[in-house]
């Protein structure tokens, strides 16, 4: 089925973010379990693999509407520590949800209805599972220290 050019083009930039957002848990979950943070490494692979479901559901849109997919992630910008990485990611959270946004507005408004609730389910997860997770994880740690914070995510704590 042929879609509409304006829709395809938006799509592939999302698929792009997509991307970027599953290599940069990638490498951030890696990282937590180098280090020896086990739940961390546990939740982040997981956030990796939901990622991962989100790009196929844009790839399989995109070829639906006989578009070609772009597969060149954008830049990520991992963190160096447990903080910056949760920003990082919190930050790369906040750049998708309103990029899912205008996504869901576009699509309604030429009338591409399957996609609009393609993107919905994503924002939906986004906003509510991933944004909501790591704003949790940063405000335990300004609750209760970093010390505190990173000795509960160790294995067998």
């Amino acid at each position: 089925m042929q879609g509409q050019a304006q829709v395809i083009d938006y799509l592939k930039e999302l698929l792009r973010g997509e991307l970027a957002a599953r290599d940069q848990y990638f490498l951030h979950s890696r990282m937590y379990q180098d280090w020896g943070f086990d739940k961390l490494f546990t939740r982040l692979d997981h956030e990796m693999q939901e990622e991962t479901q989100h790009a196929d559901a844009l790839l399989q849109r995109i070829l639906f509407l006989e578009g070609t997919p772009d597969m060149s992630p954008e830049p990520i910008n991992p963190g160096t520590d447990v903080p910056s990485m949760l920003r990082s990611d919190l930050a790369l959270e906040y750049k998708v949800r309103a990029a899912l946004a205008k996504g869901i507005a576009l699509a309604e408004q030429l009338g591409d209805y399957q996609t609009r609730d393609i993107l919905r389910v994503q924002l939906q997860d986004t906003e509510e599972d991933h944004a909501y997770w790591l704003e949790k994880q940063l405000g335990l740690i300004d609750r209760i220290g970093l010390q505190n914070y990173l000795q509960s995510q160790a294995q067998g704590v």
